[in-house]
């Protein structure tokens, strides 16, 4: 690895249209630009993502958000050595619209094109921020993905369970919406919850009872949802106090599975006696204290590395895009097969498919 590369990135798999400039050479990687334009605004009304809206923003925005990136990172196309775009899993008008764009620039410019994987962006981010060595364990947590992967290479991962329904970020939104709380509801339920008493409703912690590390956060909804109705019918509404109550009691258990799930994880992963082990997280809910509090415990306790990049790189972002598209160009196992738009990605194709769907998507 001598050539230094710079990469254009572009991510529109859900409900973020991006667009990134990274450079990437023997002394490491630098992100000279990144833009991520939201559609929270649009999608606030209908209390979740609407995928037409969402592919139809894209369209819109592409363009000045890749033209914000150049500018902000002082460089035309003639400067770049290839573009990197999302060609899945996603919502299939916005990967679309990402890879369409993206086709258009290669075409015009002569600068070749690369498909990436959405996870794997996600799976190589704490090698774009910290440099981490393979191999590592990273711990996908957002609104559309939960599952634990061994990254043994920039296209080498072993998938060691995940979520059979909900995720996690998907089950605090459904959770924010049963509250009447605002979304999107990560942030918020996290805000309630500080207010509240994590032992004042006991929730289950599904699945803890079977071996594995597949995770099911559905059922966890449901009893919130239950204790929700059973406490607007005995005082004729839903108290303050009682709310902040729900939201830490729900938070916790959310926490509890995770962490122990992660501990199961860390063990198997452990087996392969990893020189530098280390625990990477990824995703939205990466940001939360109580759960980012309880892993970083474990990691201590377990003799591992803990790493999570900025939440700006956790969440849906080009910058990762680039990087891992980087990765693949160097590794020359980038194919025309890559640059198909599609709903479904699987990064471990030997492991079996995850049962279930959410809202931002097949979980595998």
């Amino acid at each position: 690895m001598t050539k230094v590369l710079t990469f254009l990135g572009i991510e529109s798999s859900c409900d973020d249209t991006a667009a990134a400039v990274v450079r990437h050479g023997p002394a490491g990687a630098e992100v000279l630009a990144s833009v991520v334009a939201g559609q929270v605004a649009l999608h606030a009304p209908f209390g979740g993502v609407v995928p037409e809206i969402a592919a139809r923003a894209h369209a819109e925005k592409l363009d000045g958000c890749v033209e914000e990136a150049l500018a902000q990172s002082g460089l035309g196309l003639s400067d770049l050595d290839g573009i990197a775009v999302t060609a899945g899993p996603g919502l299939i008008g916005g990967v679309m619209s990402g890879v369409m764009c993206a086709r258009g620039i290669a075409a015009g410019s002569g600068l070749p094109l690369v498909g990436v994987n959405h996870l794997a962006g996600h799976a190589l981010t704490p090698r774009l921020t910290d440099g981490l060595a393979f191999p590592y364990l990273m711990l996908l947590v957002s609104g559309g993905h939960c599952q634990f992967l061994i990254a043994r290479g920039p296209e080498s991962f072993q998938r060691l369970g995940g979520t059979i329904d909900d995720a996690p970020g998907e089950a605090f939104d459904k959770t924010a919406k049963l509250l009447g709380l605002p979304q999107p509801g990560g942030p918020v339920v996290e805000a309630e919850a500080k207010n509240g008493n994590p032992k004042a409703f006991p929730f289950p912690r599904p699945l803890l009872d079977r071996p594995g590390c597949d995770m099911s956060f559905s059922g966890l909804k449901t009893a919130l949802l239950r204790a929700r109705d059973a406490e607007v019918a005995a005082h004729g509404g839903l108290y303050r106090q009682t709310r902040a109550d729900m939201c830490a009691s729900f938070q916790q258990a959310v926490a509890d599975v995770l962490a122990e799930k992660t501990r199961r994880a860390l063990k198997t992963y452990l087996e392969d006696v990893p020189p530098e082990p280390a625990l990477a997280v990824a995703g939205g809910v990466a940001a939360n204290q109580t759960i980012r509090a309880k892993l970083e415990s474990l990691c201590a306790e377990m003799a591992v590395r803990f790493t999570a990049p900025p939440l700006k790189l956790c969440t849906d972002n080009a910058a990762m895009i680039a990087y891992a598209g980087i990765e693949r160009f160097r590794a020359g196992t980038a194919t025309a097969a890559d640059l198909v738009p599609r709903p479904r990605w699987p990064l471990d194709a030997t492991a079996p498919t995850m049962l279930g769907s959410g809202k931002k998507g097949a979980k595998a």
